[in-house]
């Protein structure tokens, strides 16, 4: 089987609300979308969302890797799965000599990845869970539904109240709570959210870079009395592999995000120490086979593993971190999959937003398990580069 045309496009969606932390403030995503296309007219789509403040990517950036690399030396026609699965893992979108951490075209990387195995899955009838199986079957651990964690943003007062009782009256198990947010009081709102959520719920926070090296102890110890279960991301990244000292004055469970974009990244902060567990966000770690090593690496190390998700993904890395989730084995926390509560437009056909109390089911379909609709992406792309065909 043989890809015939690869196509980039520059996708820009509205949220149907602002989304607030201590990084940054969007109205709207901005994406890169691929489509693979096989002889047999069998087309695959592949996502990444390019973020500056997470991996210094920019949609520009993003579209001008893809246009650059030399993908067609890369390809080779495929008779199986497993052929397709390991030409996938080989396929590369070179970054910069100056990125020493080999991570600022990861959402390129991701969006063509996720682009060549929906298509293959298709062709030759297996699910991307399947790629777990076939390529790191040591963490593969099949699940029929997968339960995603839920999430405060910015709401404080009345607002933080509604949330929280309506996460603990829906049956969530685990909520993530942003901090670090100016103007707020991160002690007072956690306070409050552990008031709201009971002590049931499991609490964890995100800091996304917003605290400085020397007083994120005396913020942490402030929050360790309402039970949280981690602090995600409380420094910047110039200042992560610093976090053991951290570590051991807190004793509370440190997660690298911004700081954990890909292998050098991962193999830097196990020699400092610096945390006890990885965010695998697919597009920001570079697709799903890149998130799966890393996940290989962390169970080697004795860490632990989030899969998350990045603001504004549309269906179709939603479908594919539901194919991670319901895959991979020993997941602590689950995000993603809130395409009807977030973007206006999903580029899919069938809603698989989470349900009742976070709920979703695996899906069952080949590839990525989902019919796109051709004429949403047409209506959101603003831009369409020919890369192959």
């Amino acid at each position: 089987m043989k890809i015939t045309s690869i196509i980039a496009n520059q996708v820009r969606i509205p949220f149907r609300r602002p989304v607030k932390h201590a990084s940054h403030t969007r109205t709207d995503t901005d994406s890169v979308v691929v489509q693979c296309v096989l002889e047999d007219g069998t087309i695959g789509l592949g996502e990444g969302l390019p973020r500056d403040y997470v991996t210094g990517e920019t949609i520009e950036s993003s579209m001008q890797a893809l246009v650059q690399s030399d993908i067609s030396s890369q390809l080779q026609d495929c008779d199986t799965f497993l052929g397709a699965c390991n030409l996938a893992e080989r396929l590369k979108v070179p970054a910069p000599a100056s990125d020493d951490r080999q991570c600022s075209t990861n959402a390129a990387r991701c969006a063509l990845e996720l682009a060549v195995l929906d298509a293959f899955g298709k062709a030759f009838h297996e699910p991307i869970s399947s790629v777990t199986k076939t390529l790191a079957g040591d963490l593969y651990y099949p699940r029929k539904s997968v339960q995603y964690s839920g999430i405060i943003t910015s709401a404080r007062g009345w607002k933080l109240r509604l949330a929280s009782i309506i996460y603990r009256l829906g049956w969530f198990r685990q909520v993530k709570m942003k901090v670090g947010i100016p103007g707020q009081n991160d002690e007072k709102r956690v306070r409050l959210a552990r008031r709201f959520l009971g002590g049931g719920i499991d609490l964890r926070v995100d800091a996304n870079e917003a605290w400085s090296l020397d007083e994120t102890v005396d913020r942490i110890l402030q929050l360790k009395p309402f039970g949280v279960s981690s602090v995600e991301q409380p420094v910047p990244h110039e200042q992560a592999l610093l976090l053991g000292k951290v570590r051991e004055k807190t004793s509370v469970p440190i997660m690298l995000d911004e700081s954990l974009c890909s292998m050098v990244d991962a193999e830097r902060a196990v020699q400092a120490g610096a945390c006890d567990l990885f965010n695998l966000r697919l597009s920001k770690c570079g697709g799903f086979i890149p998130s799966l090593r890393l996940a290989q690496f962390a169970r080697k190390h004795g860490l632990n593993y989030q899969l998350g998700c990045q603001v504004g993904e549309t269906a179709i890395l939603s479908a594919a971190g539901r194919h991670f989730a319901c895959s991979v084995a020993d997941i602590r926390y689950h995000e993603g999959s809130y395409d009807r509560h977030l973007v206006r437009e999903s580029l899919s056909k069938k809603d698989i937003t989470f349900g009742w109390a976070g709920h979703a089911p695996a899906l069952s379909g080949y590839g990525l398990g989902v019919e796109w609709d051709m004429d949403a992406l047409k209506r959101v792309t603003t831009r369409r580069e020919v890369i192959l065909g």
